[in-house]
């Protein structure tokens, strides 16, 4: 039987990566007690709209890229697979029974605290995975932030978007340090 794991699943559109992710799921890697994370590309999060993302394998294709090199991440693109939109829960339910020996717990910015009760079953996913929270600036207090299996972390703010880099791409900014090159395709 293999060695049982634990597992920290990093759940975005990653519309593109960027440092800032890398960054926080380094955090991760390094100062907790998560053996690997797992970049889990959402091909559309019901909670955001789809018009802006690119084609969900450019996205996978870019996330394999950027962290090729670093043996404690991995991408996944197992939401490719389920039915659409993507509900956490179904992933988690068909991850748990592809990996049975691992232990999975999900990363989450601060801010997604305050709307973790829209989540389809997020009772659940609260009840049997733990919640590693990193610090978002302007953060408000929820509802969830004194349940035992939410672990808050001292990971750095990093005030980078998506959204931000999107916008400055549309205005031709030179944004170069913003991204691995690895990343962009350059070797």
């Amino acid at each position: 039987m293999p060695a049982s794991k634990k597992i920290g699943l990093f759940f975005g559109s990653f519309n593109p990566i960027h440092i800032g992710h890398l960054a926080i799921a380094n955090y991760f890697a390094e100062f907790t007690d998560l053996n690997e994370i797992w970049f889990v590309v959402s091909p559309h999060n019901p909670l955001k709209e789809k018009k802006s993302l690119l084609a969900q394998h450019h996205r996978f294709y870019m996330v394999n890229l950027a962290i090729e090199d670093y043996p404690k991440f991995r991408s996944s693109d197992i939401e490719f697979h389920l039915p659409q939109p993507s509900y956490t829960i179904h992933t988690l339910a068909h991850l748990k029974e592809k990996y049975p020996h691992y232990h999975f717990a999900l990363l989450l910015g601060q801010d997604n605290l305050s709307t973790f009760h829209k989540w389809k079953n997020f009772e659940v996913i609260l009840e049997k995975y733990k919640l590693y929270i990193y610090p978002r600036p302007n953060s408000t207090p929820s509802d969830f932030d004194n349940h035992p299996n939410v672990v808050f972390t001292d990971a750095p703010q990093i005030e980078i978007s998506s959204t931000f880099i999107r916008n400055a791409i549309k205005e031709k900014k030179d944004i170069r340090f913003f991204f691995t090159s690895k990343s962009l395709g350059i070797h």
